[in-house]
């Protein structure tokens, strides 16, 4: 009967007029035996959104192993005489998407950071330095987003990339103050962090709709942003998110601008390690004096699949690439990513990944390739806790939080949920009351409007746990 009713639940959904031009992927598989219990399209290939975020989560903890951390290091080259550092200041990343974040209570604060880096320069005898600070970036070369992001994104703060040294997790503030009238143009009144030399070219008009139609047009590397779209009428300020456009010359800048305070001496002279390199300076020895570690990887797989966090995904593919391919960039990621679950015994015909957390509308995947790689990692035991732990939870965390509440399938389904304009995936696990524990995949493209079709997906998941 159970059986049935998840079948009626499923014809429900796809027979549904808002799915009319939709196209939709369900595949719904018992762990140990591995048998389809239901499905609709399982082997068609759609855009997953963030749900691509497990493949990438999951093989990052057995790849990088789950107590992995990334280090940042101040290291000076040249040599230190008389309280004069007669050489170049580096603070070098190892890609670590948390420096700087406030979303880890075991990571200090910037401020405390940069405190501690300049006590550490001025213990190490150096009061003055003749040279350059440096941001070195260098780990993941100069690929800062992957190639197939769409432009309206890249400015944003979903979209700022994963660099060798981040910092504050690439986005800053924009502040704007509002208008009380609709049609007319609100004004910039700040930004934070300070970027050295942004130009803001504010296109944005104020709206009568209650939310954020704001979207910010850079490219990396590029300090012109153009403000477009809308926010809000209103009488107070609205604050929106854009992507850093150059994170390790920010570090060095704010690193520098340290030491000035404290009364180390430098030449105000920040600049990033291909600019370094590129004006003719030579790799020299370097010495290192301090290093500060990251979460491990278990702390951040948890963040990034909790709160679907771009960054922490695209860091994690490229050290997976620097890891298995020696290069951390998209394609030896997802190259990496995609041989990994591939050697796991995985048929992965049609599948396509084109960066680590789903962003690219260039994915193509089904969902029986993710409820496939869903059962490999609750197979694998290196991997399983730590992933399962790190899913939201229906009705009680993350992006599920909001979702089965007072269901049956509270607390027994967590997912991985993936949202773009007209895309809705949810790939996870459930148990069911009688003791199954499954895996599944839900993967809907081109449907409209959302708010039929969740309740729809819902009585889906719902009708699983009853299995």
């Amino acid at each position: 009967m159970y059986a049935q009713n998840l079948g009626r639940a499923i014809n429900n959904l796809v027979k549904d007029g808002s799915m009319k031009h939709a196209s939709v992927s369900i595949t719904i598989l018992d762990i140990p035996s591995g048998k389809v219990l239901d499905g609709y399209n399982s082997d068609i290939c759609l855009v997953p959104a963030s749900s691509m975020k497990v493949v990438t989560t999951a093989a990052a903890i057995s790849i990088l192993g789950k107590d992995y951390t990334y280090k940042t290091e101040i290291q000076y080259d040249g040599l230190v005489s008389k309280s004069v550092l007669n050489g170049n200041l580096f603070i070098k990343g190892s890609g670590d998407p948390t420096f700087g974040s406030e979303r880890f209570k075991e990571t200090p604060s910037m401020n405390v950071l940069l405190n501690r880096f300049q006590k550490a320069i001025q213990q190490n005898g150096i009061c003055r330095i003749n040279g350059l600070i440096v941001g070195d970036e260098s780990c993941f070369g100069t690929e800062s987003k992957p190639p197939t992001w769409q432009i309206n994104d890249i400015g944003n703060y979903y979209g700022v990339g994963a660099w060798g040294l981040n910092i504050f997790e690439n986005y800053y503030y924009l502040h704007f103050r509002q208008n009380p009238n609709k049609d007319t143009r609100p004004r910039i009144v700040g930004y934070f962090p300070k970027i050295p030399n942004l130009l803001l070219m504010n296109e944005v008009r104020s709206s009568g709709d209650s939310i954020d139609n704001a979207y910010i047009f850079a490219s990396s590397y590029s300090n012109l942003f153009f403000v477009r779209g809308s926010i809000p009428v209103g009488k107070g300020y609205f604050t929106i998110k854009g992507a850093v456009p150059d994170p390790p010359f920010l570090a060095a800048n704010m690193l520098m601008n340290t030491l000035e305070k404290s009364g180390i001496k430098t030449k105000k002279q920040a600049t990033t390690y291909f600019e370094f390199i590129r004006e003719g300076n030579k790799r020299k020895e370097r010495t290192t004096i301090y290093t500060h570690e990251s979460p491990p990887i278990s702390s951040i797989v948890k963040r990034t699949n909790l709160e679907s966090n771009n960054l922490y995904c695209e860091a994690l593919l490229k050290t997976i690439g620097k890891r298995m391919n020696y290069k951390g960039d998209t394609y030896e990621g997802t190259t990496a990513v995609t041989k990994f679950w591939k050697n796991k015994g995985l048929d992965l015909e049609g599948f396509r990944m084109e960066d680590g957390s789903g962003l690219s509308p260039r994915n193509a995947v089904s969902s029986f390739h993710m409820a496939s790689i869903m059962r490999a990692a609750a197979q694998d035991t290196v991997i399983f806790d730590t992933f399962y732990n790190s899913l939201p939870e229906a009705g009680s965390s993350g992006t599920m939080a909001n979702m089965l509440k007072n269901t049956r399938a509270w607390g027994r389904v967590r997912a991985k949920t993936g949202t773009m304009k007209g895309i809705k995936s949810y790939t996870g696990y459930v148990k069911t009351e009688s003791g199954k524990f499954l895996s599944f995949s839900i993967i809907l493209n081109n449907f409209e409007p959302w708010g039929k079709v969740r309740e729809m997906v819902g009585n889906i998941m719902i009708e699983m746990c009853k299995l």
